[in-house]
């Protein structure tokens, strides 16, 4: 009967990745800039797992004044009910990560690894949903400059011009983190299907 356990390595290694989420705790996931002639240096955000909050000390405050004149809503974190779940899906995926090693199932990797890439899939969308909605659902009566047919959607991913700004939108630390975990357990998961198969037909 074909093994139905992880190989040792591998429930090392994804008890290494389950761990390594939890620094998304402690460091951004992130980070949007914003570059332009009147701030030479440049501001910026840095998106968290439950707050969002500015590069600088008064960079949030300086966007939102920014925002003001557009006509765009004020970014307040406290307002954003993805910032209040997004802590307890980690602690999920944190603790789905460590009974995955602990029991050693494949089926619990399997799994894990699926729950992993629909969590940052859905982040990902619902990121963009967010820019899009901040961006393209504008108060007109409050704004002060007024371009017709013009929003101001930060990119997803990579840059962008937004009048005299140029956005930048990347991973933070966090993200980056994330991204690792994700490619180590999706090669873990690759190599215990292909054990399972090479089994089974070993077995026939």
């Amino acid at each position: 009967m074909t093994n139905l356990k992880a190989s040792p390595a591998s429930r090392r290694i994804v008890l290494a990745a389950a761990l390594a989420l939890i620094l998304l705790y402690f460091v951004p996931l992130w980070k949007i800039s914003l570059q332009a002639p009147q701030y030479p240096e440049g501001i910026g955000l840095l998106i968290r797992i439950d707050t969002i909050e500015g590069v600088g000390r008064h960079d949030l405050q300086n966007i939102n004044g920014l925002n003001h004149y557009i006509g765009m809503k004020a970014i307040v974190p406290d307002a954003i009910p993805e910032l209040s779940y997004m802590p307890w899906i980690l602690a999920v995926l944190i603790g789905w990560g460590l009974l995955a090693a602990a029991s050693g199932k494949r089926w619990l990797l399997y799994a894990w690894f699926a729950a992993l890439v629909v969590s940052a899939v859905a982040g990902l969308v619902d990121f963009y949903l967010w820019g899009y909605d901040y961006g393209h659902n504008l108060d007109a009566e409050m704004a002060i400059i007024k371009i017709p047919g013009m929003t101001y959607q930060p990119p997803l991913i990579g840059t962008k011009n937004l009048l005299n700004f140029t956005a930048t939108s990347l991973p933070a630390v966090g993200g980056w983190i994330g991204i690792l975990v994700g490619l180590v357990v999706g090669w873990r998961t690759w190599k215990e299907a292909r054990g399972a198969r090479h089994a089974r037909a070993t077995e026939g």
